[in-house]
């Protein structure tokens, strides 16, 4: 599956384009028109947010929705969909874009392993209730199932490519610089 919004003849790499790659626990925003982000995700959600107007948009990825109750706000990291979409926002914000007219577009979540927890649905019913409560409309998402997803996104225009990673290539290895406590069985990335 390849789904390139909006509609164009062909998602055309400019000559000049700068790649850059949003890794788990990163949001990213940029004007730049050769600006292109991409990800890849398992059961991660990527949140593509866009001002058709300013010509502003961002990409994160996050790991898990929300931390445990229990844990306090000072204690957040960069994992977290709560922190990264503020975070997203936040950038978009310094740049010149307006609440009011950003756009969404939501990936990932994916269960990957029938065997374990639904964390993808999880992290997917959070950008969704996130986005809801912020008043911030998701024009498209491709979210859940059970493949993973390769995400290209170019920011200035608000383009987006996705497709779905065959599962004998898609990487399993867990995140680095995690402890293996912090991971319990579940593989993400």
């Amino acid at each position: 599956m390849s789904v390139l919004t909006p509609h164009s003849p062909d998602f055309g790499a400019p000559s000049d384009i700068l790649r850059v790659t949003i890794v788990q626990g990163e949001a990213k925003a940029s004007t730049d028109a050769r600006v292109e982000m991409s990800t890849i995700l398992g059961s991660c959600v990527a949140t593509c947010l866009f001002d058709p107007v300013a010509r502003v948009g961002g990409m994160n990825h996050f790991l898990l929705a929300e931390p445990p109750r229990h844990v306090r706000h000072q204690e957040f990291d960069s994992d977290y969909g709560l922190f990264l979409m503020e975070l997203l926002i936040n950038e978009m914000l310094g740049l010149g874009a307006r609440k009011n007219r950003m756009r969404a577009r939501l990936y990932g979540g994916a269960n990957l392993n029938p065997d374990l927890s639904p964390i993808g649905t999880a992290n997917a019913a959070f950008a969704r209730q996130f986005l809801s409560r912020e008043s911030i409309p998701c024009v498209f998402e491709d979210l859940e199932g059970t493949q993973a997803r390769r995400i290209q996104f170019r920011p200035a225009s608000g383009q987006v490519r996705a497709r779905l990673v065959p599962a004998e290539t898609a990487p399993t290895q867990k995140p680095l610089g995690r402890p293996q406590s912090a991971l319990g069985t579940v593989e993400l990335f």
